[in-house]
């Protein structure tokens, strides 16, 4: 079985190197995500307490 997985993970890596499947929905950042949300509710808090 371990030659298997070795030669399905070279057939998949040589198919990624001659056609390769670069998805942009994959990678595309559709917005602020939470840690900013965080940071802007902590710095409008700040301001309202000064």
């Amino acid at each position: 079985m371990a030659i298997w997985n070795h030669l399905t993970h070279a057939a998949v890596a040589f198919r990624e190197f001659i056609a390769p499947t670069y998805r942009p929905e994959r990678h595309y950042m559709r917005g602020p995500g939470p840690a900013c949300a965080r940071r802007s509710n902590t710095l409008q808090a700040r301001v309202t307490f000064h």
